[in-house]
């Protein structure tokens, strides 16, 4: 048989594939039916050990139990919040809330008072669920001062008092929809305002399951969770692909790499999802102490390019392949795939070919025209897993996603004739931190309200480790001190850490375009130009 070629960067040999039409609740339910003995949710511990354990039939108790006491308390279609860790109740969280027909919006639990009000109030939410500290962020104390600016905030519930989280369960669970909306995840904006995403029901549960699906993944055996659950990695691909594997999912509560690897050997766990530092760390910790990793099959990375030592390594170390996904939380997330048959070349140079029911091509951004194959353009993606929209925000979703329903992701990239797609840039000023997306508009804002700041400009620099890292270029005004320490803190109290830069540059002139711009690329190159002759200097003994 003739092996199939485009003749344009347009890939649409996958987007035939069958959609269904079935709820988070529906699965859950078919799943204890069919699987009510096996295990389902299980709770890791940071030491590698385990704690308590659900069964899919107990689950299915528990999150119906839980769902009841929310039908009694809010109607279908509010939106209620999480705010926590991987902790085995923010899973019967989204599942109870699912059974509810609520809107489920998931916050980053490294936020601090300004996002979280953003995020409460944009949304809209009527209750928040949480844990009371986290890594040293006094969660319930923001989320007090937060609750007295929102009248439409009713309850704060502690996701660890069981009696809050399981009230009276007298409430009727109502008829939910495929189509309705099941959950909003904030992604930060290029203005400095995160927008809220808004996928169904139809979205999640389908990209869920053809992410297992394409994978190959082993049914009926343990996943791990290692990313986080407030993003789709974690509460789609993990929770509802575990879901459909028929396997147990069991959430680490902070990632540790050999409390990850422990608790792998301890569950005999087959598949895991993680970020690529998130892999080169348990390459390490493997390496120091070797474990019995022969149950584990398959370790999906994205969120960066996957360098050609570390996809070996993960074979040679922890005896797994590599599978190479790209997405963005517009898409439910998963845009391209690779396979478990792709050659080595391909893992480690490409994203993979367009997902099952996903359509992917290359355009020139300015025209909408498809480009030809191996010519560099922005990449765009048609299918069932399309958000439904931004909350409240229909210019950037008009913006984003264009009439005949292409998503404009922002990224460059280039596809051959085959079907498979490079990444070689963004045309958004985007910085990938360890796998998380950060916007530099969010972080000059904050930077700019700091009384001694005049000017700023945030851009990405190369990092070994965490792929790229925030650098903060300052104007101070005429008269103030250049102190990094100070606009540290600075930031630090407005903001999740991870968004912090860690690098500082004075500026007392910008480079600019001839339309008055910084010329950000230019501050960039310079900071590496920089630093490669610093690290050159350093080797030599300079």
């Amino acid at each position: 048989m003739t092996e199939r070629r485009l003749d344009k960067a347009h890939c649409d040999w996958f987007a035939d594939e069958e959609i269904e039409d079935r709820t988070i609740g529906d699965l859950l339910r078919e799943q204890a039916e069919k699987n009510g003995d096996g295990d389902a949710l299980v709770e890791g511990l940071p030491d590698g050990t385990t704690g308590r354990r659900w069964t899919y039939a107990e689950l299915l108790h528990d999150a119906e139990r839980m769902a009841k006491g929310f039908a009694a308390r809010f109607q279908p279609g509010e939106r209620v919040a999480v705010w926590g860790p991987n902790i085995p109740e923010w899973v019967l969280v989204e599942y109870a809330a699912a059974l509810a027909g609520l809107t489920l919006v998931t916050v980053n639990p490294a936020y601090q008072k300004r996002e979280l009000d953003f995020v409460l109030r944009q949304s809209n939410s009527a209750a928040l669920f949480l844990i009371s500290e986290f890594r040293g962020n006094p969660m319930k104390s923001i989320a007090q001062g937060v609750a007295e600016d929102l009248p439409t905030l009713r309850e704060i519930v502690d996701m660890q008092d069981e009696a809050s989280l399981y009230t009276d369960p007298s409430g009727s669970l109502p008829d939910v929809d495929t189509n309705d909306p099941a959950q909003i995840q904030y992604t930060s904006g290029t203005t400095g305002f995160p927008k809220g995403v808004v996928l169904s029901h139809r979205n999640l549960t389908n990209n869920a399951r053809l992410f297992v699906k394409v994978g190959d993944l082993p049914k009926n055996l343990s996943t791990i969770g290692l990313t986080p659950l407030f993003h789709t990695m974690g509460c789609s691909m993990g929770v509802l692909g575990s879901l459909q594997s028929g396997g147990a999912y069991c959430p680490l509560l902070a990632f540790d790499p050999g409390a990850a690897l422990d608790i792998i050997e301890r569950e005999k766990v087959s598949w895991t999802i993680c970020v690529p530092t998130m892999a080169v760390a348990m390459v390490a910790a493997q390496k120091a102490q070797p474990r019995d990793l022969s149950s584990l099959e398959i370790i999906g990375m994205g969120g960066a390019m996957v360098a050609p030592e570390l996809a070996r390594a993960v074979e040679a170390t922890l005896g797994a392949k590599a599978l190479v996904a790209y997405g963005q939380t517009e898409s439910s997330p998963l845009i391209t795939s690779g396979r478990p048959t792709d050659d080595f070349e391909d893992i480690v140079t490409t994203i993979g070919q367009p997902a099952l029911g996903c359509e992917v091509a290359i355009v020139d951004a300015a025209t909408g025209e498809v480009l030809p194959c191996d010519t560099v353009g922005e990449i765009r993606s048609r299918s069932y897993a399309t958000m439904l929209g931004y909350n409240d925000n229909p210019e950037a979703t008009a913006e984003t996603v264009t009439g005949d329903g292409w998503l404009c992701t922002g990224d460059l990239g280039t596809m051959d004739d085959r079907g498979y797609v490079k990444i070689t840039g963004r045309v958004k000023e985007m910085i990938i931190r360890g796998g998380e997306n950060l916007f530099p508009a969010e972080i000059e804002n904050v930077l700019l309200e700091h009384p001694a700041i005049a000017e700023c400009a945030v851009v990405g620099v190369p990092d070994d480790v965490l792929g790229e890292a925030v650098a903060a270029f300052i104007r101070v005004q005429d008269g103030a001190e250049f102190d990094p320490d100070a606009f540290k803190a600075h930031v630090r109290s407005q903001i999740a850490p991870q968004k912090c830069p860690a690098y500082w540059t004075q500026v007392t002139e910008w480079p600019l375009t001839g339309s008055g711009k910084i010329r950000k690329f230019q501050l960039r190159d310079d900071w590496v130009a920089a630093h490669t002759k610093e690290k050159s200097m350093d080797s030599y003994g300079g």
